[in-house]
């Protein structure tokens, strides 16, 4: 899956960084995908999953923190190790 794991310029890794990651399909069409991830305060870096645009409510469907690593590095790892089908799941979990 590709996205980059790099900073450049980030003045403190606690803030959220969101990267856009490759649509899933669902429905009959793309439904985009973001990475939001962050340093904790216990060091461990911890991401979630945005799904889609923002609603009407001003809600965007998404997953609680569900990557936990020790490095921004394995943290990509473990999102790169989930297939489309994981995350579709994850999505209608969330919608249905």
């Amino acid at each position: 899956m590709p996205g980059s794991p790099l900073r450049y310029g980030q003045p403190s890794p606690s803030e959220p960084v969101i990267h856009d990651l490759p649509p899933i399909h669902y429905g009959g069409g793309p439904v985009p995908v973001r990475l939001e991830l962050h340093r904790a305060d216990d060091g461990t870096w911890r991401g979630r999953l945005l799904f889609g645009p923002t609603d009407d409510t001003g809600v965007t469907p998404a997953t609680a923190e569900i990557f936990c690593a020790a490095t921004e590095g394995d943290l990509w790892e473990c999102v790169q190790d989930l297939r489309e089908h994981h995350i579709r799941a994850l999505y209608r979990s969330l919608t249905e």
